[in-house]
Protein backbone atom coordinates (compact mmCIF):
# COMPACT_ATOMS: atom_id res chain seq x y z
CA UNK A 1 0.00 0.00 0.00
CA UNK A 2 1.63 3.17 -1.46
CA UNK A 3 1.56 6.13 1.38
CA UNK A 4 2.44 9.77 0.69
CA UNK A 5 4.78 11.35 3.43
CA UNK A 6 3.23 14.49 4.22
CA UNK A 7 5.64 17.18 2.43
CA UNK A 8 3.90 15.49 -1.07
CA UNK A 9 0.58 16.07 0.26
CA UNK A 10 1.09 19.28 1.53
CA UNK A 11 2.45 20.05 -2.07
CA UNK A 12 -0.43 18.34 -3.67
CA UNK A 13 -2.58 20.22 -1.94
CA UNK A 14 -0.85 23.55 -2.89
CA UNK A 15 -1.77 23.32 -6.48
CA UNK A 16 -5.55 21.96 -5.71
CA UNK A 17 -7.76 24.69 -7.13
CA UNK A 18 -9.89 25.74 -4.87
CA UNK A 19 -14.18 26.85 -5.56
CA UNK A 20 -15.05 30.36 -4.60
CA UNK A 21 -16.92 28.53 -1.78
CA UNK A 22 -14.00 27.02 -0.72
CA UNK A 23 -12.24 30.03 -0.30
CA UNK A 24 -14.84 32.38 1.74
CA UNK A 25 -14.81 29.61 4.23
CA UNK A 26 -11.59 29.46 4.67
CA UNK A 27 -11.74 33.53 4.97
CA UNK A 28 -14.71 33.12 6.98
CA UNK A 29 -12.82 30.35 9.38
CA UNK A 30 -9.73 31.71 9.98
CA UNK A 31 -12.09 35.47 10.75
CA UNK A 32 -9.22 37.36 9.54
CA UNK A 33 -8.93 40.66 11.43
CA UNK A 34 -12.08 40.25 13.23
CA UNK A 35 -11.26 36.69 14.60
CA UNK A 36 -7.48 38.02 15.14
CA UNK A 37 -8.80 40.95 17.45
CA UNK A 38 -11.19 38.64 19.29
CA UNK A 39 -7.95 36.53 20.06
CA UNK A 40 -5.70 38.68 20.86
CA UNK A 41 -8.84 40.48 23.49
CA UNK A 42 -10.93 38.35 24.61
CA UNK A 43 -8.77 34.89 24.64
CA UNK A 44 -5.73 35.88 25.37
CA UNK A 45 -5.40 31.89 26.41
CA UNK A 46 -5.71 30.77 22.87
CA UNK A 47 -2.27 32.54 22.34
CA UNK A 48 -0.33 29.89 24.84
CA UNK A 49 -1.55 26.79 22.19
CA UNK A 50 2.00 25.47 21.12
CA UNK A 51 2.42 27.00 16.86
CA UNK A 52 2.71 23.10 15.93
CA UNK A 53 -0.65 22.18 17.48
CA UNK A 54 -2.57 25.38 15.91
CA UNK A 55 -4.20 23.32 13.08
CA UNK A 56 -4.97 25.56 9.58
CA UNK A 57 -8.57 25.16 8.10
CA UNK A 58 -8.60 23.42 5.01
CA UNK A 59 -12.09 22.25 3.50
CA UNK A 60 -11.79 18.49 2.96
CA UNK A 61 -12.89 18.16 -0.74
CA UNK A 62 -16.19 16.04 -1.99
CA UNK A 63 -13.62 12.99 -2.65
CA UNK A 64 -12.18 12.74 1.02
CA UNK A 65 -15.87 13.04 2.16
CA UNK A 66 -16.65 9.85 -0.05
CA UNK A 67 -13.45 8.01 0.87
CA UNK A 68 -14.36 9.03 4.68
CA UNK A 69 -17.67 7.57 4.80
CA UNK A 70 -16.47 4.21 2.44
CA UNK A 71 -14.23 3.09 4.93
CA UNK A 72 -16.91 3.33 7.65
CA UNK A 73 -19.39 1.70 5.72
CA UNK A 74 -21.13 -1.16 7.68
CA UNK A 75 -20.58 0.67 11.14
CA UNK A 76 -23.50 1.83 12.89
CA UNK A 77 -23.87 3.84 16.37
CA UNK A 78 -22.18 7.12 17.03
CA UNK A 79 -19.38 9.07 15.23
CA UNK A 80 -17.19 11.70 16.57
CA UNK A 81 -14.88 14.10 14.18
CA UNK A 82 -11.92 15.98 16.05
CA UNK A 83 -11.22 19.64 14.74
CA UNK A 84 -14.40 19.35 12.67
CA UNK A 85 -13.72 22.62 10.65
CA UNK A 86 -16.96 23.48 8.66
CA UNK A 87 -18.47 20.09 9.48
CA UNK A 88 -19.36 18.67 6.64
CA UNK A 89 -17.75 15.39 8.05
CA UNK A 90 -20.47 15.21 10.73
CA UNK A 91 -23.12 16.11 8.42
CA UNK A 92 -22.34 13.51 6.24
CA UNK A 93 -22.03 11.29 8.58
CA UNK A 94 -25.64 12.05 10.21
CA UNK A 95 -27.43 11.71 6.77
CA UNK A 96 -25.52 8.13 6.40
CA UNK A 97 -27.18 7.34 9.82
CA UNK A 98 -24.62 7.70 12.55
CA UNK A 99 -26.54 8.92 15.52
CA UNK A 100 -25.38 10.84 17.66
CA UNK A 101 -22.92 12.74 15.35
CA UNK A 102 -20.76 15.00 17.02
CA UNK A 103 -18.19 17.63 16.03
CA UNK A 104 -15.72 18.90 18.23
CA UNK A 105 -13.87 22.65 16.97
CA UNK A 106 -12.05 24.82 18.69
CA UNK A 107 -12.68 28.02 16.40
CA UNK A 108 -15.56 29.66 17.15
CA UNK A 109 -16.35 30.97 13.25
CA UNK A 110 -16.23 27.45 12.15
CA UNK A 111 -18.49 26.01 14.61
CA UNK A 112 -21.03 28.74 13.40
CA UNK A 113 -20.59 27.81 10.23
CA UNK A 114 -20.76 24.17 10.55
CA UNK A 115 -24.44 24.58 12.34
CA UNK A 116 -25.31 27.05 9.50
CA UNK A 117 -24.89 24.42 6.80
CA UNK A 118 -26.60 22.10 9.56
CA UNK A 119 -29.42 24.51 9.39
CA UNK A 120 -29.69 25.30 5.59
CA UNK A 121 -29.10 21.34 5.73
CA UNK A 122 -32.86 20.33 7.37
CA UNK A 123 -30.36 18.64 10.07
CA UNK A 124 -29.80 21.13 12.60
CA UNK A 125 -31.71 18.60 15.44
CA UNK A 126 -29.55 15.66 14.91
CA UNK A 127 -26.32 17.08 14.87
CA UNK A 128 -23.92 19.14 17.53
CA UNK A 129 -20.90 20.96 16.89
CA UNK A 130 -19.43 21.70 19.98
CA UNK A 131 -16.60 24.57 20.47
CA UNK A 132 -14.13 22.50 23.01
CA UNK A 133 -10.37 21.52 22.87
CA UNK A 134 -10.20 17.86 21.74
CA UNK A 135 -7.58 17.05 24.39
CA UNK A 136 -10.38 17.85 27.03
CA UNK A 137 -13.01 15.17 25.17
CA UNK A 138 -13.52 12.38 26.57
CA UNK A 139 -12.98 9.52 23.62
CA UNK A 140 -14.04 5.94 25.93
CA UNK A 141 -17.32 5.74 24.84
CA UNK A 142 -16.50 6.69 20.93
CA UNK A 143 -16.83 3.84 18.94
CA UNK A 144 -16.44 5.68 15.00
CA UNK A 145 -13.63 8.64 15.24
CA UNK A 146 -12.43 10.60 12.36
CA UNK A 147 -9.82 13.29 12.38
CA UNK A 148 -8.84 15.55 9.56
CA UNK A 149 -5.79 17.12 11.08
CA UNK A 150 -1.52 17.82 11.15
CA UNK A 151 0.89 15.29 11.39
CA UNK A 152 2.32 16.96 14.62
CA UNK A 153 -0.91 17.04 15.69
CA UNK A 154 -1.91 13.47 14.54
CA UNK A 155 1.69 11.92 16.73
CA UNK A 156 0.28 13.16 20.00
CA UNK A 157 -3.54 11.98 19.68
CA UNK A 158 -2.60 8.45 18.55
CA UNK A 159 -1.45 8.61 22.20
CA UNK A 160 -4.52 9.94 24.07
CA UNK A 161 -6.40 7.77 21.34
CA UNK A 162 -4.67 4.81 22.63
CA UNK A 163 -5.26 5.19 26.05
CA UNK A 164 -8.84 5.52 26.32
CA UNK A 165 -10.82 4.27 23.11
CA UNK A 166 -12.63 1.14 23.08
CA UNK A 167 -10.91 -2.16 21.42
CA UNK A 168 -13.97 -2.14 18.49
CA UNK A 169 -13.72 1.71 18.16
CA UNK A 170 -12.35 2.95 14.08
CA UNK A 171 -10.68 5.57 13.74
CA UNK A 172 -10.52 7.46 10.13
CA UNK A 173 -7.78 9.71 9.20
CA UNK A 174 -8.24 11.59 6.28
CA UNK A 175 -5.53 13.85 4.16
CA UNK A 176 -2.64 12.87 6.64
CA UNK A 177 -2.32 9.60 8.01
CA UNK A 178 -1.15 8.66 11.72
CA UNK A 179 2.46 8.11 11.85
CA UNK A 180 2.80 5.23 13.61
CA UNK A 181 -0.60 2.92 12.94
CA UNK A 182 -0.72 0.59 10.56
CA UNK A 183 -3.87 1.36 8.70
CA UNK A 184 -6.14 -1.80 7.79
CA UNK A 185 -7.48 -0.13 5.06
CA UNK A 186 -7.12 2.41 2.32
CA UNK A 187 -9.65 4.10 0.14
CA UNK A 188 -8.82 6.90 -2.56
CA UNK A 189 -4.93 8.46 -3.92
CA UNK A 190 -2.67 11.44 -2.98
CA UNK A 191 -4.44 14.49 -1.10
CA UNK A 192 -8.03 12.44 -0.76
CA UNK A 193 -7.10 9.55 0.80
CA UNK A 194 -8.58 8.46 3.92
CA UNK A 195 -6.69 5.57 6.00
CA UNK A 196 -9.02 3.34 8.58
CA UNK A 197 -7.61 2.15 11.64
CA UNK A 198 -8.61 -0.50 13.75
CA UNK A 199 -7.90 0.14 17.60
CA UNK A 200 -8.03 -3.77 18.39
CA UNK A 201 -5.57 -4.60 15.64
CA UNK A 202 -3.40 -1.29 17.20
CA UNK A 203 -2.95 -2.36 20.33
CA UNK A 204 -2.55 -6.51 19.07
CA UNK A 205 0.36 -4.74 17.29
CA UNK A 206 1.71 -2.37 19.60
CA UNK A 207 4.05 -4.20 22.97
CA UNK A 208 2.03 -3.22 26.06
CA UNK A 209 4.82 -0.87 27.36
CA UNK A 210 3.50 -1.41 30.96
CA UNK A 211 4.76 -5.25 30.65
CA UNK A 212 8.43 -4.44 28.81
CA UNK A 213 8.66 -1.39 31.45
CA UNK A 214 8.41 -4.10 34.41
CA UNK A 215 10.35 -6.80 32.76
CA UNK A 216 12.82 -4.49 32.32
CA UNK A 217 12.53 -2.99 35.96
CA UNK A 218 12.87 -6.63 36.73
CA UNK A 219 16.52 -7.74 34.99
CA UNK A 220 18.01 -4.63 36.42
CA UNK A 221 16.90 -5.22 40.13
CA UNK A 222 17.98 -9.28 39.59
CA UNK A 223 21.36 -7.74 37.86
CA UNK A 224 21.39 -5.49 41.37
CA UNK A 225 21.71 -8.45 42.95
CA UNK A 226 23.94 -10.80 41.68
CA UNK A 227 26.32 -7.88 41.75
CA UNK A 228 25.95 -7.47 45.37
CA UNK A 229 25.86 -11.16 46.18
CA UNK A 230 29.41 -11.59 44.06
Amino acid sequence: MDEDSPDEVLAELKTRDLSGWDVAQIAAGTGLAVYAMWVGVLQPGFRKVPLRLQVPYIPASEAQVRNVMMLLRGRKGGLVDLGSGDGRIVLEACRQGFTPAVGYELNPWLVRFSRFHAWRAGHHDKVSYRREDLWKVDLTECKNITVFLAPSVLSLLQDKMEAELPDDALVVAGRFPLPDWKPCRIEGHGVDRAWAYSMQAQRQHTPNKDKKDTATDGDVSNGQEKHLTT
